[in-house]
């Protein structure tokens, strides 16, 4: 089954990955810390405006907690910024995506995003016909496509790399390359899996 780009969240823990059937030269590269979806050096030139963006932001909020804000598109840094600002999570989440929409592509493409903090998690997208937000406690999904609103969905991954991994050789189909991240009170640790063509020291 293809459902496209997805995120899977718990309390404390989060992946994210791409799958694409029209752009699959993509990689995940880590900035300093912030987790970018970015072409291949060896993919052809796109126009496309939903092909690069930062999909793992760690954030500190003013009162010194740690979160982490996971997505599918250019909503994640508007995401981050609110929450470091002070922004209570499920607002950090729901007003960007209310704000910037579902991708005004071919397929209306969802927004799909998360907030992570050391003892909670909260999901969310925004589709052609809804704006949908849960603080969860169990691991749960949200896809592009086919899983477009919150379900529950396993993930035994304990650290970023696990989770990155776990989500990149999931059974769905056209994987391209992963991203994981876990918040604890210490901070936030990321990671990436590109798969057989991976790019950790990019």
């Amino acid at each position: 089954m293809y459902i496209g780009r997805f995120v899977v969240v718990a309390p404390g823990i989060g992946a994210y990955r791409v799958s694409s059937r029209s752009f699959p030269n993509r990689q995940v590269v880590d900035r300093d810390g912030t987790l970018t979806v970015s072409p291949t050096p060896d993919a052809p030139p796109t126009e496309n405006p939903y092909i690069s963006y930062n999909c793992v932001r760690a954030v500190e909020t003013p009162s010194g907690k740690r979160l982490a804000a996971v997505g599918n598109g250019s909503h994640v840094d508007p995401i981050a910024e609110k929450l470091e600002i002070g922004y209570p999570e499920r607002d950090a989440l729901a007003e960007p995506l209310l704000a910037l929409d579902y991708e005004k592509d071919d397929y209306d493409t969802p927004r799909i995003a998360a907030v992570i903090g050391p003892d909670a998690a909260t999901i969310g997208t925004v589709r052609r016909d809804a704006l949908l937000v849960e603080t969860v406690s169990e691991p749960t999904i949200v896809a592009t496509y086919e899983i477009d609103s919150p379900d529950a969905h396993s993930l035994e991954a304990t650290t970023a790399s696990e989770a990155a991994t776990e989500v990149l050789t999931a059974s769905f189909e056209h994987p391209v390359c992963a991203a994981g991240v876990t918040v604890d009170d210490g901070g936030v640790d990321v990671a990436l899996d590109n798969g057989a063509a991976d790019t950790t020291d990019a």
